[in-house]
Order: C-alpha cells, then sequence, then structure tokens
C-alpha cells in the first residue's frame, strides 16, 4: 500500500457539482439556475428580508399600535401580588419583595423592580407587609386582620428642563433715551 493509494470511504464524500461547464457535464445551458428571473443573473442575490417588493416586516413593525413600552417610555411596570399569595406565609413574618421571590411568588427581576400588592382575595393572619404600592383594598384587608402596610420609597429624579426660579427675578432694562 501507497501514499497514493489511499481513498476516502466510498460514498463518504460525494464530489463537488461542477455547473457552467458545457453540455457534456449534464448541467448545461442554464447551469442549474432554471430560465430567466433575477436569481438566474449573475450577481442576483436576495438579501434575506427581502419580501418580494412588499414593505418588509423591520419597516412594518414600527406602525403597529402599542409596540412594548415604546408609545409610553416613562411608563412605571409594578409586579403584581393579590392578598391571595401571603397565605403562604406564616402569621407575624415581615414580607418584603426578597422574602416574596424565595416564596416562588415573583422572579428575582421582577423584585429588583416595582411591586403593586392588590386586594383580591382574603388574608387571616398578621403580617407585615413591603411594598411599593397598595391598592385600597389590600391595605385595609391586611390593616383589618392586624397587620401593617410599609410603603417601599421610589426615587424621584428632579426634572432636567430649566424653570424660570420665582426668586430670581431678572430686572428690567431700561431704555436709555
Amino acid at each position: 500500500m501507497r501514499l497514493s493509494d489511499l481513498r476516502p470511504a466510498p460514498g463518504s464524500h460525494r464530489p463537488e457539482r461542477r455547473v457552467g461547464r458545457g453540455h457534456g457535464s449534464g448541467r448545461g445551458k442554464t447551469a442549474g439556475r432554471g430560465t430567466k428571473g433575477q436569481k438566474a443573473r449573475s450577481g442576483g442575490s436576495l438579501h434575506r428580508a427581502f419580501n418580494g417588493g412588499q414593505t418588509r416586516l423591520s419597516k412594518r413593525l414600527p406602525f403597529v399600535r402599542g409596540l412594548g413600552n415604546s408609545n409610553t417610555p416613562f411608563r412605571k411596570n409594578y409586579t403584581i401580588i393579590n392578598i391571595a399569595d401571603l397565605e403562604l406565609f406564616e402569621p407575624g413574618t415581615y414580607v418584603t419583595p426578597e422574602e416574596m421571590v424565595a416564596m416562588n411568588l415573583m422572579t428575582p427581576a421582577e423584585a429588583r423592580g416595582l411591586v403593586k400588592v392588590l386586594g383580591e382575595g382574603e388574608v387571616d393572619r398578621v403580617l407585615t407587609v413591603r411594598a411599593h404600592k397598595f391598592s385600597e383594598s389590600a391595605r385595609a384587608k391586611i390593616e383589618a386582620a392586624g397587620g401593617t402596610v410599609e410603603i417601599i420609597p421610589t426615587k424621584v429624579y428632579e426634572k432636567t428642563k430649566r424653570r424660570k426660579d420665582e426668586n430670581k427675578k431678572v430686572p428690567a432694562q431700561q431704555s436709555e433715551g
């Protein structure tokens, strides 16, 4: 056996298709490209977002109404927790967003955001609940059961637009004449 005798295993490697080599190759004339049309020409490739001349999806999407948070970019998204979910906690527990994550009521990412407690369901135990917002019915039910409500303060940023200060009044320029 010599080095020149080495061959790949039969069927392991198919020979490369040779197009554009005349009629004897079995792929003469149009070389497997069909007849006419943009894809039959050289350089006639279409980008993957091409939609046949129709406006492509990526250009249509910005006009879809209510897409994500784009219409109201400063909206605050709250994670909702109901009073009925607080039944998982033992009486006398200090319920924080971290404790809710431990009980699988929300994900850790949701706990880093804003949390609002709504009043659906009943609570029959004394709990101290800490969240960013409470509905009136949730607050009433927690306090009726003997618990307390603590509001987590949120950061409030000052407005960045320059406002005319009422204290600093610019004196009117006197005309010389």
